[in-house]
Formats: C-alpha cells, structure tokens, sequence
C-alpha cells in the first residue's frame, strides 16, 4: 500500500513573508520551497528576458557561433545531426528554424534510424552526409560521447558542432566545439536544460550576435518546440526550465505550425488550451512513435513545414503508428510480465532484467518504464534488431541513478552504456548478458542508503468536496506547469460517496466516477489504468471513500469542466 503523509506545516516566518498570496497557494509555494517573497514572484510570474540566461555564459558558445557564421557566409554545407526522440527532433526545429530565417538553404537535416543506426553519431551516417558535401554537423541533443566517430568525421573533412545536454564521459569528443551545461569547466548557471534548450541556446547567440539578419525576438517563437522537449524530456521544472516549459506553453498556444495544428485537431485538443499534459500524453508520444515505428524524419517534417496538406497527411500517419505502437508495447509487456512471474513468482525484486532476441530495441524504454512503476524498482529489458549486439532500455524507480549504477558495474559487462539517472541505454554482449542481473543487484545495493524507506507521497491540504471549486482550481493553476521538480498538488478528500461509477476505454480500464455533496451537487472524478483488484477498481456506487487526487481543468469543445483527477484510493468504508 502506498504511504501518503501531510506536509510540514508552515512556518510563521513564511506564512508573514506569502501574506500577500490566498492562505491555500502560500501553502504550495512554502510546501515547494518558494518561502520568501521574492522567490514567490519569480515562480508565479517567469519573465522570459530577466529569468533566462545568456546563452554566452556557455563554454564554447562564442567559438560555435563564429563557425557557424563562416560557414554561412562561406555558403559551406552543413548538416544538423539530431536525436530522434521528443527533444532532439524539436531541437532539430530550432536549429532549421533559426537558419530558415536567416536565408540560409545550404543545410540537411539528418535523424538516425534508431533501430538500425541507434543513438548518436555512426560512421555510416557519417559518411553518408560527407558524400553529399557537409562541411560542418551541428549534433542535436547527441555526440557528447561518440569520440571514436567524431575523429572519422574529421578524417572525412568535417568540423563538428556538438550541443548536448547528456553526462560527458572522461574524455571529450575532439569537436571543433562542444556546447553542453555539464561539460568540466562549464559556468552556465543551469546545468539541467534538455538537448533542444541548448540548441536553443545557439539559436539565440546566434540573434543576440548580430552578425546574420536576424531581428531580435525572433527566437521566441522558437520555444513552442524548446517548451515540448523541456516537458517531454523530464528535466526538473525549475529555474530556467520553468521560464522554458511557462513561455514555451504560450506559444505552444499561439503556434502558426499546421503540423502542431493538425496532430491537436487530431487527438481532439483545443490548441488554445493546451496544458503539460497534452505535450506529455499526446504530442511526446507521437513524436516518441516515429522513430521507434522506424520513420523518425517524418515527427521533423511534421513539426518543421509549412505545407497545410503535408502536415495533415503526416498528423495521420504519425497518429495511426502510434496507435500500431501502443498495441505492440502492451502485448510486449503482458509477454514480459508472464516470464517474470514464472521467474520469481511473488518475490520482490531489487532489479528486473528481461529480454528477447525478437523484441525490438526502439519499443523497450516504454516497457521498461512500465516494469518499473509495477515492480518498483529498476527495469533493464534488452532485445536484438539484426546482428549480435543485444541492445536495451532502462528506467529508474525513481530514486535510483542509472548512470551511477551503470558506471559501477565492472568492464566487461555493457559495451557501451549512457543516458540520463532516471532513463537510459546500453549495448551488451551474450558473455556479459549472463552476469548483467547480479551485477546490477550488487550495484544498486552499493549506490542504495543503507536503511532507506521509500520516500512517501506527499498531500498539499486535506480539503472537502465543498472546496473543489473554480477559485481553488484557480490557486492550483498559478503553480503550473507541473512536471518533474514541481508536482501537481495532491488533496485528500475524506468520507466522500460515490453515487456513480463508470468503465470506459476500448479496454475498460479507466474509470469515471461521480461523488455527491452534502447539498446534492456531483462533483466528477476520472482514473486512467485501473486493475480491478485495486482500491479504485473495486469502488462501487453508494461506497464512502477517503481519495488523493488534484484538480483539473477539462475541456470539451470551449465547454470547460472543473473535476478530480484520482490518484488513489485510500480507504473503502463500505
């Protein structure tokens, strides 16, 4: 059973200091460590010009915009090289966009296959771009660590612009530059952007030098696809990240891009109304589909055009390879669930690994993720696309760090290996595969606390049906937009009773409910993914509950409807 406890109270310092704000937001914003004034301002109210940072402040900015400005002028080929996921493909935008608009046609853009080529840089890409006469690649969210291919680009005549936000490795790429926060010697001030914010960062040296055409703002309407990859890519909503996902949500609202228009008309979103949500259920997995369907370039065309007709045609391909994508992952999961519980029936585990030559690499950080929430621990799934080499996914519990974990493990073990602490990916040998699960397991009790409890889940307030209404949803939403670093507020609603309860879903797993005030008014409730063995899925009409869950806003049509999104079910009185 999950462990849920109430916040600190506040402190009378701080409850004097937010005297300004109503009683439930100073709680949020004390609750989330925004105890002064000043610090309120800043997270109520991000100003996109005060609360960013110059994009100079990053090691090695100076030097790429002057040899991205030669190679311009020199009308030199280049070639953006980027990641095929939910940052690297708007990242790849930013970088189109920004040389779009400064007149510059003399530039590709190429996006690896991730089943056949991977992540990064790969000599056979490589060679591929300096067939066609590159000059210059600009990486996009990738190449911190592909040294090895880096000098073959060299040998072929290019220079390399590496942007990238991963943990460099002990030796650096020999690059002609190399942008990334988290790079030795590095004073930008916020270490935790995503790939395309870096991107972005050029972009707006780029404008801020002066030495193109490029009128000043024009950046800005860039953070429409900065704002998909800075939610998408769970980087932590603070700081600079929160200036991104904020801004980047406005022009999300306002965006002129027919590809965005009509993948939200597809999936039945009011582009006006956007929230994190739709970038995180809707827009993310699509792009996510793309490439793991095998076709990544398409999620590009449909961001980047400007064509009315493409873009509708490339909304309802990348929709239907999404809907192919989802049937595939779940009957992957049910098989992998099944092999487990051969395996270790209802033991608990520190560590899952699983795998199968037939499964394909592209679709195994979905699984992962998914073995991970239901086991509550790491999951390291490996499959095989062609050849030897057996490739994986992982995801992290939450409270375990991948790369450290990872790093730990003796020589030997991965082939190669990388990625954030929460997701990341290997390569691995059938010699090292045999030994992979206790490694891990003597890995992840090294980097464990000795004596660490799950961390619990935290409520914001305990409120009454009576107080879901429009003026707190209205102190809820200042908060937004949620994400990693900055959760949604969670209530605890007790005693309430159901007067309705209905499945729905082509599976029948998700549930709406209703609950009855004391004043005979409903208050409604939706939960997605419910077994029915659990608390929600056993709920029945007339049961009186105590439930965790936020508020949020619904809209259908320009209808907007205020209701309880559950979270869990804590106590069936009935």
């Amino acid at each position: 059973m999950k462990s849920y406890v109430h916040r600190p109270k506040m402190a009378e310092k701080s409850r004097v200091a937010l005297k300004a704000y109503p009683e439930l937001l100073q709680e949020l914003l004390y609750s989330r460590d925004l105890d002064t004034e000043e610090k309120s301002k800043r997270f109520l109210n991000p100003d996109f010009e005060t609360d960013s940072h110059d994009p100079f402040l990053m090691k090695g900015m100076k030097q790429a915009v002057s040899r991205l400005v030669k190679a311009i002028k020199e009308k030199e080929r280049i070639t953006i090289w980027a990641d095929y996921d939910a940052d690297g493909v708007p990242g790849a935008v930013v970088l189109h966009d920004i040389l779009k608009k400064a007149g510059y046609e003399n530039f590709d853009v190429y996006i690896p296959s991730r089943n056949e080529e991977g992540f990064g840089l790969n000599n056979k890409g490589l060679a591929e771009v300096a067939d066609r006469g590159t000059k210059l690649i600009i990486t996009v969210d990738c190449g911190i660590n592909d040294g090895e291919e880096v000098v073959f680009a060299n040998s072929r005549g290019m220079e390399v612009i590496i942007t990238d936000h991963h943990v460099p490795g002990d030796i650096l790429p020999e690059a002609h530059t190399i942008l990334n926060p988290k790079q030795a010697g590095c004073m930008y001030p916020d270490k935790m952007i995503c790939g395309a914010a870096v991107a972005f960062k050029l972009a707006s040296a780029l404008v801020f030098s002066e030495k193109l055409s490029l009128k000043k703002g024009v950046e800005k309407w860039l953070l429409d696809m900065v704002g998909i990859a800075t939610i998408s890519d769970m980087v932590p909503l603070q700081g600079e990240n929160r200036v991104f996902a904020y801004w980047g949500l406005a022009v999300l609202r306002k965006s002129p891009r027919p590809g965005l228009q009509k993948l939200l008309a597809k999936a039945k979103i009011n582009q006006h109304f956007l929230t994190e949500d739709d970038i995180g259920f809707t827009i993310a997995p699509r792009i996510n589909a793309a490439s793991r369907m095998g076709v990544p370039m398409d999620a590009f065309r449909l961001l980047s055009t400007t064509n009315e007709a493409e873009a509708g045609a490339l909304a309802e391909h990348l929709n239907e390879i999404n809907d192919q994508r989802k049937g595939t992952v779940a009957a992957m999961v049910k098989e992998m669930k099944k092999i487990l519980h051969e395996r270790h029936g209802d033991e608990k585990l520190s560590v899952v690994v699983i795998g199968n030559p037939k499964w394909k690499p592209s679709l195994l950080g979905l699984a992962a993720n998914t073995l991970a929430e239901e086991y509550g621990c790491p999951a390291f799934v490996w499959g095989r696309e062609g050849g030897t080499v057996l490739k994986g996914s992982c995801r992290s519990d939450g409270k375990t760090n991948l790369v450290a974990v990872m790093r730990a493990l003796p020589d030997g073990i991965f082939l190669e290996c990388g990625g954030h602490a929460l997701s990341g990916g290997f390569s691995i040998s059938i010699d090292g595969l045999s030994r992979l699960e206790e490694e891990l397991r003597v890995a992840i009790k090294k980097n464990a606390v000795e004596g660490s409890e799950p961390d619990p889940e935290y409520i914001d307030r305990q409120i009454t049906l009576h107080e879901i209404n429009w003026d707190a949803y209205k102190i809820v939403e200042q908060m937004a937009p949620f994400g990693l670093g900055n959760p949604k507020p969670v209530f605890l609603i007790s005693s309430a009773r159901l007067s309705s309860v209905r499945k729905f879903g082509k599976e029948n797993n998700h549930r709406e409910f209703s609950f009855l005030r004391d004043d005979g008014m409903a208050i409604s409730a939706i939960a997605f993914f419910v077994q029915d063995d659990s608390s929600m899925g056993k709920a029945r009409t007339g049961d009186v509950v105590d439930i965790v869950g936020s508020l949020e806003k619904s809209i259908y049509g320009r209808k907007a409807e205020l209701r309880l999104r559950i979270i869990y079910i804590i106590n069936n009185k009935c």
